[in-house]
């Protein structure tokens, strides 16, 4: 379980947010909802260790501060509201970078498969030789998606569960693939992420 206690951020000297309780718990889908500029992003950004905090945030009741990043990488994945990319990378080489900073939980032989089967499980499916930079601001989101489907692909490895923070992740889909984003996370909460 990921708990807060407490929890504040502060930038360029202003609060942002302050005293939040939170828990999101294996096995469920947890929404933090709000209006724009309500904190929403910047408490995801603090539970990903991307922004400094005051208070306590804890991963089943061992504190962020005493997890290295590869193991919390290899516990859960992150997907900001918007990733920009300059470089002319492949849509495979992109999904593929899910494999180097987490662990997938599954064999070798397996794991080369993955971001085919990430890329197939966000509707994607022959898109891995396509250029990132030529896809639509939807597609781009969903090879995200896949990225970090690949670095926790298993919902639970060793007996402990994993984690996906998705910050607003169907903000720039049609429908039909805002719902095949909300199966996924609430397949892998039930599979026991």
């Amino acid at each position: 379980m990921i708990e807060t206690t407490s929890l504040g951020v502060s930038l360029s000297g202003k609060t942002i947010i302050s005293d939040v309780a939170f828990s999101a718990k294996p096995g469920e889908v947890t929404a933090i909802v709000g209006p724009n500029g309500s904190g929403k992003t910047t408490l995801l950004r603090a539970l990903s260790g991307d922004i400094a905090y005051t208070g306590t945030a804890c991963l089943d009741g061992k504190s962020f501060a005493e997890i290295k990043p590869w193991q919390m990488a290899a516990r859960r994945a992150v997907l900001p509201q918007a990733s920009a990319l300059s470089f002319p990378f492949t849509v495979r080489e992109i999904v593929k970078i899910g494999l180097t900073g987490g662990y997938s939980g599954v064999s070798r032989d397996e794991e080369k498969r993955l971001p085919d089967l990430a890329l197939q499980r966000v509707d994607l499916a022959g898109f891995s030789g396509r250029l990132y930079q030529e896809l639509s601001g939807g597609e781009q989101q969903r090879v995200q998606l896949a990225r970090v489907l690949c670095q926790v692909w298993k919902p639970v490895v060793d007996g402990k569960a994993r984690y996906l923070f998705l910050d607003e992740p169907i903000s720039s889909l049609d429908i039909r693939h805002q719902i095949v984003v909300m199966e996924i996370a609430k397949d892998f909460a039930a599979a026991g992420g």
